[in-house]
């Protein structure tokens, strides 16, 4: 017999990864009655894969969710072990800090959160079905035929949809190792949606004792500890939840004990071993049907299509301050076990290591993401969201900002306001939303500073200055963090007024930033002192790349007056050089017949379609108009 749950919900969440957080927290920030369901209440915000948050452009959509209110990066600050800006001697723009977490800290830090959290309820249940009336989502089921209302919905299932996991010739289902696997795609392919295939993979955990650190590059982490946070003081804020919180602010700064990472290789012979069981591999043994992540392949995959290099890079990455396991960054397979054990053994410093968790493949449903509009609401169904790995990214960073925008547009929804979107020009999340909503995606979608027409803009240091204001329009920043952004705004606007009027040694101190061999700390103490450093640093590196993004943006204008350029029937892409393989494979395929077609193409980026109008243009091929 049904039961109905008494208490009615605004939004309710179905998942508790890293976009079933960000969803069930931005509703219940913007004073929605909120309900998270999960599984498993005791693998809420676990990291499936690498204890990792951040990298490149991945890095810039954690300080976009940050900036606007989620809990991400915080939560990546307070309990991470390693601290690391990525590409720091290059520009600005392409820079992105990264964190290697205590995976436990991190996850029961995020449940706690969750726990405490105002307006928000957290339960476990396997959700079956969406309860749907006239064509509006109205609520859930569960397996256990308890009813659920609501007046949205929010799907974050991840890889639990059909979740099928291999390991050599052996399969069982399951979303990740160790945990059931979901049949709500069946009753979401009922209603009507498209269901595709994809699949992921992780790699073997060791037991450090058995790795031999002294055959391997040691890898530390940056002084100062690069954060995520624009507010680190609040790393201590609430209460409850201190017992997880590695990391704290002391006097000021940003106190973290950092633990080492590893470095090594694999072999010629790790590459033999590989070759000699491909048979043995379920993903060239065709057992599995799914597309895997294109940026992320098994090692399977890397000897094969990269046959030519004699070895590939391994990080051997510590999951937690308190556990012996070591994560194997490099080598995710689904080979049996005896084989994975072989190919380890086989890397320097790895000849004694022991497994203690071998990888697999897992293979699930998503939705194809043109099913969506860009509030990231269903076609379909009103009231119905889709966030994370069911829209085909992979990722938890990408999971996470699509959790954001999914619980925020649900609640806007359900108090009748207007929806919150976001712009290309704006965002990375803008990007991530609008590739899915428009282009769809062939492969899970994996973001990179490449896909945005204005990265020059779009620095991981300006995304609060870029989207707190709009965040706090909607009730998604509290009014005290939202005070202290516009000080910070203030003492912006001071120091770039102050670098534009004063002049130092004859020239605009706002000139004198452009020059690569100018250093702030050479101002005037009483020019210097009036604002903080790191006031300084943000203006300079405006002023310094002003020029840059201008001349970028003019490029985009140009671009777009360019974008019905036909492209010749035939044309051979391997003439133009600065295009990747992945761009020259998907052209020669689909076979454009313009500029405007080829943008449309998914993994196409607005860089590679730069190249080709310029080649065009270049070669006399640049015909006004398409047939």
């Amino acid at each position: 017999m049904k039961f109905k749950l008494p208490t009615e919900y605004d939004v309710l969440v179905v998942g508790s990864g890293h976009a079933g957080i960000e969803a069930a927290l931005a509703a219940a920030r913007m004073g929605c009655r909120t309900l998270m369901l999960t599984q498993n209440l005791d693998t809420i915000g676990q990291m499936s894969c690498n204890p990792a948050i951040g990298g490149l452009g991945k890095g810039h959509i954690v300080r976009e969710i940050d900036a606007m209110g989620g809990a991400m990066g915080l939560n990546a600050d307070a309990t991470g072990i390693q601290f690391r800006m990525l590409n720091r001697s290059k520009g600005p723009s392409v820079r992105a800090p990264r964190v290697q977490c205590d995976k436990k800290a991190y996850q029961f830090r995020m449940k706690a959160l969750l726990e405490s959290a105002d307006n928000l309820d957290v339960k476990q249940a396997t959700v079956s079905q969406v309860t749907v009336d006239d064509r509006r989502a109205v609520g859930v089921e569960t397996d256990l035929e308890l009813r659920i209302a609501a007046n949205a919905v929010v799907i974050t299932s991840g890889t639990f949809l059909r979740g099928l996991l291999h390991v050599g010739g052996s399969r069982k289902p399951g979303g990740r190792m160790g945990d059931a696997s979901s049949s709500l795609s069946e009753n979401l392919r009922q209603l009507g949606f498209q269901v595709g295939r994809f699949k992921t993979g992780t790699p073997c955990r060791l037991n450090a004792r058995s790795i031999d650190f002294s055959r391997c590059a040691i890898q530390i982490g940056d002084e100062p500890p690069p954060t995520f946070a624009f507010d680190p003081e609040e790393i201590t804020s609430g209460q409850g939840r201190e017992i997880f919180t590695l990391n704290s602010i002391r006097a000021g700064k940003f106190h973290v004990e950092q633990l080492p990472c590893w470095i090594t290789a694999t072999t010629t012979a790790t590459h033999d071993i590989v070759r000699a069981n491909l048979h043995r591999s379920p993903l060239y043994a065709g057992r599995i049907k799914g597309t895997g992540p294109r940026y992320c392949p098994s090692i399977e995959d890397k000897v094969v299509k990269f046959s030519t290099r004699a070895s590939h890079q391994i990080f051997l990455e510590p999951e937690g301050c308190h556990t012996s396991e070591y994560y194997v960054n490099g080598i995710s397979t689904s080979l049996p076990y005896d084989i994975q054990l072989q190919l380890v053994q086989s890397i320097p410093g790895l000849e004694q290591a022991e497994i203690m968790r071998p990888g697999y493949a897992v293979e699930y449903d998503y939705f194809p993401p043109t099913q969506l509009f860009p509030t990231l609401e269903t076609k379909l169904i009103s009231g119905l969201y889709f966030a994370g790995q069911v829209n085909g990214t992979s990722g938890y960073e990408e999971a996470a900002a699509q959790g954001l925008i999914a619980g925020a547009n649900a609640a806007l929804k359900v108090q009748a306001l207007p929806p919150f979107i976001l712009d290309r020009g704006e965002a990375y999340i803008g990007v991530l939303i609008d590739d899915l909503v428009t282009k769809g995606t062939e492969e899970p979608y994996r973001m990179f500073t490449s896909r945005a027409e204005d990265r020059l803009f779009l620095r991981h240091d300006n995304a609060d200055q870029r989207l707190t204001g709009r965040a706090y329009t909607i009730q998604l920043i509290s009014k005290s963090r939202h005070a202290r952004f516009q000080q910070k705004m203030r003492l912006l606007e001071l120091a770039r007024s102050t670098a534009v009027e004063t002049k130092f040694r004859g020239i605009p101190i706002a000139q004198l930033f452009k020059r690569p061999d100018f250093r702030m700390q050479g101002l005037p103490p009483e020019i210097f002192s009036c604002v903080p450093t790191a006031i300084w640093e943000l203006v300079a590196t405006d002023f310094k790349y002003e020029d840059y993004a201008a001349r970028q943006r003019e490029q985009n204008r140009q671009l777009e007056r360019r974008i019905d350029q036909i492209i010749p029937d035939g044309l051979d892409y391997n003439n133009i050089s600065g295009l990747r393989s992945e761009t020259r494979q998907k052209l020669a395929n689909m076979r454009p017949s313009s500029i405007r077609q080829a943008a449309r193409i998914s993994g196409i980026t607005p860089a590679d379609i730069a190249i080709i109008s310029i080649w065009l243009s270049k070669n006399n091929l640049n015909h006004a108009h398409s047939r």
